[in-house]
């Protein structure tokens, strides 16, 4: 059982902004020591400002995930300060809204570096770090995109399939060594975040999340519950349950439907032109928020979310008395 969040020591890789930035301030809030990592060294000291005023305790080490070496450092530099790792959060993400054929090699190269191996470098840098504290957890944010695919966001898309598929292997692997780390993912469907403003648009308009929109702090409550009880997967936002049923059910009507522009991620803000704005090669240079700037009414929570987090599934039990079983026998 992983230790209480106030009691915690907690990195989280992709700080700087939106559900980095929410769960940073939900863990500090609790009483965690956090660790404050990301590209963006203006927004990481206005967090840590932020946090600090608050009574809390937070250091900011600047980090691009998309680098092996600079993760293995965030992490050296975690312990050095204070102590341990107890729970590991990578949330880093950029994206490219587009055509696949206009969207060139070294966007998608961009984006599954930072997405997708970002990730694998923080779980593998996690994981010394992790075992050497005596156990702890691994949350990685992927997206109910990784369920489920929408239109003019492959690279981003296809990051976020890799993920989950990554997560599971590790979570096997873990159970099947016994380890007391666990991995939870968590599928956050569309929130109101600067991620869209901050984007690359190759549609001559700024790209807008489809309704229905959830707030961050939705993300960032599940992302602190998973650090104290963690599970296999937490999709977030009750939207995140049509994914899964028209996957699930009927793939091919869900493709039709995604393909009405309205529907699926070609939902584009025409009052607002592209404004150049591109974290997919550069940081972006602002104080860092939490909240973006969506033009319609974000909802402020999920009951679907909060009720599915805290009921384990049978399958999570049964893993864990795999892990637990290989546990015991390792020890005699």
């Amino acid at each position: 059982m992983p230790k209480p969040v106030s009691e915690q020591v907690v990195v989280i890789a992709g700080a700087s902004s939106g559900i980095g930035r929410a769960a940073a301030l939900a863990f500090a809030g609790r009483g965690a020591r956090v660790v404050c990592a990301a590209r963006g060294e203006a927004a990481l000291d206005s967090l840590v400002h932020e946090i600090r005023e608050g009574g809390g305790q937070a250091v900011a080490v600047p980090t691009d995930v998309a680098d092996p070496g600079a993760v293995r450092a965030l992490a050296a530099a975690a312990e050095r300060e204070f102590g341990r790792i107890d729970t590991w959060v990578n949330a880093a993400a950029v994206a490219v809204f587009g055509q696949v054929e206009e969207i060139s090699d070294a966007e998608f190269d961009r984006v599954m570096r930072v997405n997708f191996l970002g990730q694998v470098h923080g779980a593998k840098a996690a994981l010394p770090a992790l075992r050497r504290a005596g156990g702890g957890v691994i949350v990685g944010i992927a997206s109910v995109e990784g369920v489920r695919s929408v239109p003019l966001h492959a690279p981003y898309t296809a990051s976020k399939f890799a993920l989950r598929g990554f997560y599971d292997c590790l979570r096997m692997e873990l159970a099947q060594r016994g380890e007391k780390i666990a991995v939870t993912t968590i599928l956050p469907a569309a929130i109101d975040t600067p991620f869209f403003e901050h984007s690359r648009s190759k549609m001559g308009a700024l790209p807008k999340p489809p309704p229905p929109v959830y707030a961050p702090e939705t993300v960032a409550e599940n992302v602190v519950f998973a650090a104290e009880h963690p599970r296999r997967e937490i999709p977030v936002g009750g939207a995140a349950l049509a994914f899964y049923f028209g996957q699930r059910f009927s793939p091919a009507l869900t493709d039709t439907l995604l393909a009405v522009r309205r529907l699926g991620a070609g939902a584009f803000r025409d009052d607002r032109p592209d404004n150049g704005v591109d974290n997919v090669d550069t940081p972006v240079d602002e104080p860092g928020r939490v909240h973006g700037s969506v033009p319609r009414r974000v909802r402020p929570g999920s009951v679907f979310s909060r009720t599915i987090a805290r009921l384990p599934r049978p399958g999570e039990l049964l893993t864990a008395a795999v892990s637990a079983r290989h546990r015991r026998h390792a020890a005699r």
